[in-house]
């Protein structure tokens, strides 16, 4: 869309209010709105100014004039806005240089895409990410200086069999058994239908939804690839989306990796594939179908792993679903069809245009501009490197023998692993600035302020272990 398509959509619209939406540091979306006062198409090269200091992660209070240059090719009416209001995604700026700001996660991903140009292997990187969620009922959560608890309920969970619900109809899903059943079981089709109609409204194509492994209510919705700032964009809607959808139905989603113990933690399996000329680069005669090309992607991806979890799991909580003997894809392997490795080669289609890898550590926590981008970082480093991947493990890894389990590299067991790990490694981010070293160190400072957050703080499970010693 043109600023002059916006202005005549404006008009068509009847729009009233104009809502710049940018991304902040730990991937939430951030906002102000303006009157048509404001609006002119001149804001599309222009900008307008904010204050950046307040926003996480960002800029000390004496460097804080910032631009938020809005997309065009970005607007959409927001229909959770009482007013017409029409939306942009934004990308942030430097007043003075109007370089894009290097902690933009946005701008990062602009970077990465052209770095990937400038390497001439490829001209485009597609990602397309599975992500999941929980749909609550009710959340509570406090910690004061003498107690804490959590509390989170669904109409689906288990531990309601019992519970007055005048009348409890009883369709409650068992632990590990909400993949795929139909209602009255599933309870949530309808809402999970109405966020892939608003999804589609906002331009974010749906490929399919359905109820996800866990009790209480997890779910998926898959939408279709995109190129990697694209799919950045439509992780910022789905996220949006979901939450406001929820909302209206008196419900509320989550996407914290690990909010129930005992039952299947929420991933993000990203798919990844490179094409050149409109040609797809990753099919090939080597195993699963492969191009010499892909397998070093994958090689790049196996070596720099621990140190993408740092920002493809950037939470504390990720890694109580990254543990070793379930189901999370925590061992650096590949494999045609063994989902039990980290990376697997989807075989559903012999066409060389569907033809990708699947990198399934990361979860939704992450700030999608900042997980694509690294991984494509990752992947280069592997083709510039000709990095072997090794041969691919095609045995169930979680029955191998204990000497050759001991032999398969897994991913960090916590944050501090990560932060350790892209301490020691983080070069490969360096390369065409899409990530700088002013980036990776203030990324550090903020993930070992949220671990000393955590490690200095009782936990109530210590109080039950510890309490009568």
């Amino acid at each position: 869309m043109t600023p002059a398509e916006v202005t005549a959509l404006i008009k068509e619209q009847g729009i009233k209010l104009i809502d710049f939406k940018f991304t902040d540091l730990l991937g939430t979306w951030q906002h102000f709105t303006t009157t048509l006062n404001e609006y002119s198409e001149e804001l599309f090269t222009d900008g307008l100014g904010f204050d950046g200091s307040s926003i996480r992660g960002w800029r000390v209070i004496h460097a804080s004039d910032m631009l938020v240059i809005p997309d065009p090719e970005t607007a959409w009416v927001d229909p959770f806005n009482a007013e017409p209001t029409l939306s942009f995604i934004c990308t942030i700026k430097d007043p003075i240089t109007r370089e894009p700001y290097e902690r933009d996660p946005r701008g990062v991903a602009e970077k990465a895409e052209a770095y990937l140009k400038s390497t001439g292997i490829a001209d485009t990187a597609f990602f397309g990410p599975e992500a999941e969620f929980f749909i609550f009922d009710d959340v509570r959560y406090d910690y004061s200086v003498n107690g804490s608890f959590h509390s989170i309920d669904s109409v689906e969970g288990i531990w309601n069999t019992g519970r007055e619900e005048f009348p409890n109809l009883g369709h409650k899903l068992r632990h590990k058994e909400g993949y795929f059943p139909v209602p009255p079981s599933d309870s949530l089709q309808d809402i999970r239908n109405e966020m892939c109609l608003e999804l589609e409204k906002a331009g974010v194509p749906v490929e399919r939804q359905h109820h996800e492994v866990s009790t209480a209510g997890q779910a998926e919705i898959d939408i279709r690839f995109a190129s990697l700032k694209s799919m950045g964009d439509k992780m910022m809607y789905y996220k949006y989306i979901i939450k406001n959808v929820a909302k209206r139905h008196g419900k509320v989603v989550t996407l914290m990796p690990k909010p129930l113990f005992g039952d299947n933690g929420s991933g993000m399996h990203t798919h990844i594939s490179l094409w050149k000329e409109g040609k797809p680069l990753f099919a090939g005669d080597r195993y699963a179908g492969l191009s010499e090309a892909a397998l070093f992607f994958i090689g790049g991806l196996l070596k720099h792993a621990p140190a993408l979890t740092a920002i493809t799991n950037p939470t504390t909580n990720s890694y109580k679903r990254l543990v070793p003997g379930f189901e999370a894809p925590v061992n650096l392997a590949y494999s045609a069809r063994n989902r039990s490795a980290a990376i697997r080669i989807p075989t559903y289609s012999p066409s060389p245009k569907a033809k990708r890898v699947e990198f399934r550590p990361p979860d939704p926590a992450s700030t999608s501009y900042l997980a694509f981008s690294a991984l494509l970082l990752a992947g280069l480093d592997g083709i510039q490197n000709r990095i072997d991947p090794g041969d691919p493990l095609d045995k169930n890894l979680y029955e191998l023998p204990p000497e050759e389990m001991a032999k398969v590299p897994t991913v960090p067991g916590s944050l501090t692993g990560a932060i350790a790990a892209i301490e020691a490694d983080h070069d490969f981010l360096l390369k065409g600035d899409v990530f700088t070293k002013d980036f990776i160190s203030n990324w550090i400072e903020l993930k070992m302020k949220e671990h000393d957050a955590l490690r200095l703080r009782p936990h109530p499970y210590e109080f039950y272990m510890y309490f009568d010693l």
